[in-house]
């Protein structure tokens, strides 16, 4: 059974860091795309980061970039996501994503959601002092 589990999420102050991972099982690892999402109260789901299968493409939402990091371990089905000089407009529950479409994981585009079949069950990230 495919199955993706969020980790790492917690309150942290405005400037401070936080690792997330997503461990995955229930499927050949590395032939999936892995994104990460945010959803915030009140507003739509939006694409934060992705990585393909082989590692080898990364992209940024305008947002995060410079600041937050996207790498994975195909050894041990895991990607993370590092958050850097985090804001308070970051906090929001952040979700995982695998993709298996070959399109996803020559581009890393976020911009279709639909595109990313499965998806773990979020964890909370709130920046406040």
């Amino acid at each position: 059974q495919l199955e993706l589990v969020e980790s790492g999420g917690g309150l942290v102050q405005p400037g401070g860091s936080l690792r997330l991972s997503c461990a995955a099982s229930g499927f050949t690892f590395n032939n999936y795309a892995i994104g990460w999402f945010r959803q915030a109260p009140g507003k739509e789901r939006e694409g934060v980061s992705c990585i393909s299968g082989s590692g080898g493409r990364t992209s940024f939402a305008d947002s995060v970039k410079g600041r937050f990091t996207i790498s994975r371990d195909n050894a041990k089905n895991t990607v993370y996501l590092q958050m850097n000089s985090l804001k308070p407009e970051d906090t929001a529950v952040y979700y995982c994503a695998a993709s298996g479409y070959t399109t996803i994981e020559a581009t890393c585009s976020m911009e279709h959601k639909t595109y990313f079949t499965y998806w773990g069950q979020g964890t909370q990230v709130t920046v406040s002092s």
